[in-house]
């Protein structure tokens, strides 16, 4: 295999944690290709403001996700517009397959595939996405300070997200599907008390409604009875749970029981050479930040795997002032 046909770094995953590890990688002077198989950005493509990323008072996921990727390409950053199929580890380098038939080789490989909340599949949530529906309190309950919303889901994350957004909105609907909720007693008893909160049982949402402003109803049903009614709510906040894109996470990788990756604090796996980033390691918050700073870790170290390898030398702990030394 000719030198040329090895790249130092794939990154799969086009998200803010992709992209930031493509602008380090690229900086680090390292051979690197982006793959993403939709539109540059991931989630954070799809939404209508950003009001909590260092920097930028109020800019639309969009636009926000562009700048990222310009960034990237300005050092000359390649990105292929493909699907990964698969995932190989080796001892030389990793192996990349491609839905077109191409076999990518590397000697570093970083996962930024992200995750995906679960949805309700109803009328309305995949067309109001951003415009009234959402998955994120932090990131959208800004938005709605002093209105009506609708919070759906009976967990700690429907819970906690209720409680913030109570702080802001003027009434919360906390819509759940049985007569008690499955967040943990210290939640509930908070829910309880929490004068804002309004826990709708034993009710689901069927639809979400809308008209030229956004969400304004949503249609609801008695799961006993079957009776149906409307509610008028500004926003829908949709808490059912968080699945992370593992698919092409390696067999053998140490995986927590909701199939997060687990990784050390620099991003790497227990598989030498392949580092996971973003919403699909196991972390305490999912946030743009949060998201593009692993990326940076993880190219930084992959920079300098690479650099041992190359060299000869025996890949092994990384000197305590890496991360510090390298801007």
């Amino acid at each position: 295999m000719a030198d040329g046909d090895l790249y130092d770094v794939v990154i799969v995953g086009g998200g803010p944690g992709g992209l930031t590890a493509g602008i380090y990688a690229m900086r680090a002077a390292l051979k690197t290709v982006l793959i993403e198989k939709a539109v540059p950005g991931g989630q954070v493509a799809m939404s209508d403001g950003v009001e909590n990323y260092p920097g930028f008072e109020s800019i639309t996921g969009y636009e926000l996700s562009q700048r990222f990727l310009q960034h990237a390409q300005s050092y000359g950053m390649v990105v292929l517009q493909e699907e990964v199929v698969a995932l190989e580890p080796g001892l030389d380098y990793h192996s990349v397959q491609l839905n077109n038939g191409d076999l990518l080789k590397a000697h570093t490989v970083i996962l930024a595939t992200g995750g995906s909340p679960r949805k309700l599949d109803i009328p309305g949530e995949n067309e109001y996405y951003g415009k009234g529906v959402s998955y994120c309190a932090v990131c959208d309950g800004f938005f709605f300070r002093d209105k009506i919303v609708v919070v759906v889901g009976g967990g700690d994350t429907a819970a906690e997200e209720a409680l913030y957004l109570a702080k802001l909105a003027k009434h919360v609907y906390l819509v759940h599907r049985r007569d008690a909720l499955r967040a943990s007693m210290i939640l509930q008893q908070r829910v309880k008390e929490e004068c804002k909160i309004e826990v709708l049982w034993n009710t689901i949402v069927t639809e979400i409604k809308a008209n030229d402003q956004g969400v304004n109803a949503v249609q609801l049903q008695d799961v006993h009875t079957g009776d149906q009614r409307a509610l008028a709510t500004d926003g829908v906040f949709i808490f059912i749970g968080f699945d992370p894109n593992n698919q092409l996470v390696p067999a053998g990788t140490k995986m927590n029981a909701d199939g997060y990756v687990v990784t050390n604090e620099k991003c790497e796996t227990n598989m030498p050479g392949i580092y996971v980033v973003g919403d699909l390691r196991e972390k305490y918050a999912k946030q743009i930040v949060v998201a593009a700073a692993d990326g940076c870790t993880a190219a930084l170290v992959a920079a300098y795997y690479v650099e041992m390898k190359k060299t000869g030398e025996a890949v092994c702990e990384l000197p305590d002032d890496l991360l510090s030394s390298v801007q």
